[in-house]
């Protein structure tokens, strides 16, 4: 088997058809698989071979999913790498992963990163012209080989690569298929969040179907840019993180969006305030389709449907926290974090979720594989509770992890950047509530002397760390609060400074 077959059944099928479109420029499913064909060939001309990882440095655009594409013909395993990493992250992700080639958009800061490169432009361009016209090869692989190295932090704070299986991704795109967004060649999809992450799931599923994908050509996210093109295309679907739907919801401001196609947005990754879900629902109306995943499960362990969504006028109606139920196929419990005991409804304990989703084990990490899928379970890290009808409420994590605009922050990054700064002997960082980040990276520090600034300790986050990680908010305090075991009381940080009536956790059981 292999996911480039999806591909190049589809083109079959559809050849003249829309395949991607990217500003004025449009390419058909037959042009498509035409261009991943050449890259895939020209991947083996540089020495890619079936097992190896080819890393993707790119912003959205169609070059992305060629490339993927192109990896998976050659029987190698993508490295999908967020656009906004420094070039040390960068290096650190090459390095770990094994990475035979680079593939970026990148005109700067990556020559010297010890992998060979293919630049997007006239190179790639001459590149793909000089194997055009070979004949398609798609090698075979076995279900359980490595299709996608997906990085996610863990308990070190040092992201590791999920192994997602060619197997455990169709997996994935048919539960998508078949749960999230049915589509078919009539369908429209609007990539708006990163196609390195969650949306390029979507990508997958939405390539099985034929269904035409439009990616907008900025680098930020533009909910007017976003609006027109969803007109002017008759977007049908689309997924975004919570942050985008608030970005939408306050852009369009009580009017009619005038999104008479639109029949799912499917959102996830981060948590969604219910203040700001219910005028989601009252601006888009039933079409919000919730899914809970982890990269070592991607997108696929509970959903909530649109129809199952709260009345947004009904206070009574509403769920929060609701994660929805369990995906056909995936088999989701909560159980005590010491014991493993499977505990009854609506007692709080730690969600793990068995089934076809589950990554294949972290990357060159057996025991760190071991621990996390332990008796055949991925043990999540997040707190939760089922009730009576099986529905999942995630209440917080237990994991240190700290989710702003749909990307994932793990507090010991930015804590152990905070330390090499002179001026601050203590820090501790948590994410709190905000409107449109969903949370925002809050540093507490302890001055060793003089006070540095808080645009000082912000600037030299953003020297060592992806601008998304550099803390938005800076508090000093005399002692960090720690427990009788000498941890951080983060507990009683986010209760100091948390705005008020913000904390709207599910309480229940705990």
């Amino acid at each position: 088997m292999n996911l480039a077959h999806t591909l190049s059944q589809t083109a079959a099928r559809y050849p003249d058809a829309p395949a991607l479109t990217y500003g004025d420029r449009t390419v058909s499913w037959g042009r498509l698989e035409s261009r991943s064909d050449a890259l895939g060939h020209a991947l083996r001309a540089a020495g890619v071979r079936p097992g190896d990882r080819v890393a993707l440095l790119m912003r959205n655009r169609p070059e992305l999913l060629e490339t993927m594409y192109a990896a998976f013909k050659a029987g190698a395993a993508v490295v999908p790498l967020n656009a906004k990493l420094p070039a040390a992250e960068v290096a650190y992700h090459l390095a770990d992963s094994g990475a035979a080639v680079l593939v970026t958009d990148r005109t700067e800061g990556v020559d010297d990163l010890g992998v060979p490169l293919v630049v997007t432009g006239s190179g790639y361009e001459e590149l793909l012209a000089a194997h055009t016209g070979t004949p398609a090869r798609t090698e075979d692989v076995d279900a359980d080989a490595p299709a996608w190295l997906f990085y996610t932090s863990g308990t070190t704070g040092r992201p590791k690569g999920a192994v997602l299986t060619h197997g455990g991704l169709a997996f994935v795109v048919a539960s998508w298929l078949a749960d999230l967004t049915p589509l078919d060649h009539r369908d429209v999809t609007l990539h708006a969040a990163p196609l390195s992450h969650g949306a390029g799931f979507h990508a997958l599923a939405a390539t099985a179907r034929g269904a035409h994908q439009v990616i907008p050509t900025g680098e930020r996210f533009d909910p007017e840019t976003v609006l027109r093109l969803m007109r002017e295309h008759q977007v049908t679907n689309t997924w975004l993180v919570p942050t985008q739907i608030t970005l939408l919801t306050d852009h369009i401001d009580g009017a009619d969006p005038a999104l008479p196609a639109l029949r799912r947005v499917v959102y996830g990754g981060a948590p969604f305030p219910q203040t700001e879900l219910a005028a989601a629902l009252r601006t888009f109306g039933p079409v919000l389709v919730q899914l809970y995943g982890q990269g070592e499960s991607p997108m696929t362990i509970t959903w909530l449907p649109a129809e199952e969504h709260p009345d947004p006028d009904d206070g009574e109606a509403a769920l929060p926290h609701c994660a929805g139920h369990p995906r056909p196929g995936m088999a989701v419990r909560i159980v005590d974090p010491d014991t493993g005991a499977v505990l009854p409804p609506n007692e709080v304990g730690e969600v793990v979720t068995s089934g076809p989703a589950l990554m294949a084990g972290y990357w060159r990490r057996p025991e760190e594989s071991a621990r996390a899928l332990r008796g055949g379970w991925l043990h999540t890290g997040d707190l939760g509770r089922i009730d009576e009808r099986g529905r999942l409420f995630l209440l917080d994590r237990a994991k240190d992890l700290i989710i702003t605009g749909g990307s994932n922050v793990y507090a010991i990054e930015v804590e152990g950047a905070l330390l090499e700064h002179p001026g601050i002997v203590d820090a501790a960082v948590i994410g709190l509530p905000d409107r449109t980040w969903g949370e925002i990276v809050t540093a507490v520090v302890v001055p060793s002397g003089t006070r540095p600034s808080p645009d000082e300790l912000q600037a030299h986050c953003r020297d060592r760390l992806a601008p998304y990680k550099s803390p938005r908010r800076i508090e000093f305090v005399d002692t960090i609060p720690r427990n009788t075991y000498g941890k951080t009381d983060k507990r009683a940080l986010r209760e100091r400074f948390a705005p008020s009536g913000t904390d709207t956790r599910d309480k229940a059981g705990s």
